[in-house]
This record gives structure tokens, sequence and C-alpha cells, in this order.
């Protein structure tokens, strides 16, 4: 069979196994998300142990490599009594990984913002949480878009990893491909220009909702 034809012949499986890969991406984001804010208001908080808390929790995950990471979700937490799928687990994984980046990305947003806002908003009458949702958090949405935007970029990268662990992703498919059919040039090629496709496709969404924020 020719290469044209056996990349049109396994492109369709690999489509499918993008769909997760995309799936998969959109929950680690969201998980990062609701983690990262939290670490985030940790780390500019008055109090000193939960500011060294939050700073200690990114300097963890952004100091020790994803693929350790997933590592000991997988394979550590079912010893301590908690079983996940290899789904469950990967999502949990680049969530937490994510988190440290993404509260990062939160934190610098915050303090960007003129601190004369809060000192406004206190004198007010408002209270801390108060002023935080109602004044500083949305001004801050202009500002995220871009990394975060990079943030989705490198995670849905990232899940090529998960493949280690035996996850059923788009890099996970290209090897089952191979396997069967022992010919990796073509199959990882493709996998390698659908990554891209992908890629390109988030990053013109990115730079439409920019143009849409400025306007």
């Amino acid at each position: 069979m020719s290469t044209a034809l056996f990349i049109q012949d396994i492109l369709p499986a690999l489509l499918r196994a993008s769909g997760v890969t995309v799936k998969l991406t959109l929950y680690s984001i969201i998980l990062g998300i609701v983690i990262g804010t939290g670490i985030a208001l940790m780390r500019i908080s008055r109090n000193k142990v939960l500011s060294g808390l939050g700073t200690a929790y990114v300097t963890v995950l952004r100091g020790t490599p994803l693929m350790v990471q997933i590592l000991i979700v997988y394979f550590a937490l079912p010893q301590l009594g908690l079983r996940l799928d290899k789904f469950s687990s990967a999502v949990v994984a680049l969530g937490i990984n994510a988190s440290a980046y993404i509260a990062e990305i939160i934190r610098a947003a915050i303090e960007s913002i003129d601190p004369g806002q809060m000192e406004a908003a206190r004198s007010l009458g408002m209270s801390y949480g108060l002023a935080m949702r109602r004044i500083i958090i949305p001004q801050t949405y202009r500002r995220l878009l871009p990394p975060l935007g990079n943030e989705f970029i490198a995670m849905l990268k990232d899940t090529s990893l998960i493949a280690f662990i035996g996850g059923e992703e788009l890099t996970r498919a290209g090897q089952h491909i191979i396997s069967a059919t022992f010919r990796p040039w073509p199959v990882y090629i493709t996998v390698a220009a659908i990554y891209l496709c992908m890629t390109a496709l988030f990053s013109l969404f990115v730079q439409l909702g920019e143009r849409k924020l400025l306007q």
C-alpha cells in the first residue's frame, strides 16, 4: 500500500483519538484553573502560613517532571486506597501540574492591577473577598487570556505523556497502529501533523478572543 493510501486508511482512528486528547486537555485545564485560582489567592494572602503553603505547592510542582507526577498519581494513589482509571488519573495529574503554572499566571494578573483600586473598594465598605470578585478579578480577564491560551497549547502537547501509562489518546493510538503495521514514520508524521493543526486552530481562537476583548 502506498504511503498516501496508508495515511488515508489510518486517519479516522487517529482523528477519533485526537478527540480524546482535546477532551483530556479541556478537563485538565478546567481542573487546573479551579485549583490554580485557590493557590493564587493563597500566594497573595497576607497570612504567612497560607502564602508559604501556596509557594511550596508551586515550587514542588514546577520543580518536578510532569512524567514523574503522572506516575505518582497512577501508581502511588492506589497504594493509598484511591483507585482511578487511566483517563481520570491523567486528568488529575495534568490538572494538578497545570494548576501550579496557572496559579502564577493568575497571581501576576491580579498583582498587575493598581493596588489603589483595592484600597478604594475597601474604603467603600467592601470586604476583601467582595472587592476581589467585583473589582479586581473581572479586570484580569484581558490579561489572562494570552497566557492561559499558551498553557492550553502546552497541555495539549503534554497529553502525549499519558501514552506511558496506556492512556488511549492520540500518541497511544499511533503506537497501536505502528505495532500492527510496522510503519512508524508515516504514523508519527501524521500524528505530529494532527497536533500541529490542533495547536494552530486553538492559537487562532485565542487571537480572535484577544481581539474581541480589545474592542
